[in-house]
């Protein structure tokens, strides 16, 4: 859903406001975008929006996880491994100026 202009307040215009400004956000599901020195600093949303975001966002790292695990073993199928030795050197850290 977008934001419409009436969505988008000063901080201070929105503290004097919060009750009525919740109370749209939750029986309109509507969203309010907070500014603060002419930029964005905060919205309102609706609880429940605030845990869909949350669900889709744990959802998300998930699917990075598994396709992270796909490409591994589509490497590990096609012979793109590496041995003890070289692993060792490519995950060593050289302290700085020792590159």
């Amino acid at each position: 859903m977008g934001l419409r202009a009436s969505d988008v307040m000063l901080v201070s215009e929105a503290w004097a406001r919060l009750t009525e400004l919740a109370e749209d956000v939750v029986s309109r599901g509507t969203e309010k975008l907070l500014t603060k020195n002419g930029a964005s600093y905060v919205a309102l949303v609706d609880a429940r929006e605030l845990d869909y975001y949350h669900a889709l966002e744990a959802e998300h790292a998930g699917l990075v996880l598994v396709q992270g695990a796909l490409e591994g073993l589509e490497d590990l199928a096609a012979g793109r491994v590496l041995d003890k030795d070289k692993l060792d050197r490519a995950l060593t850290v050289a302290p700085p100026g020792l590159e």
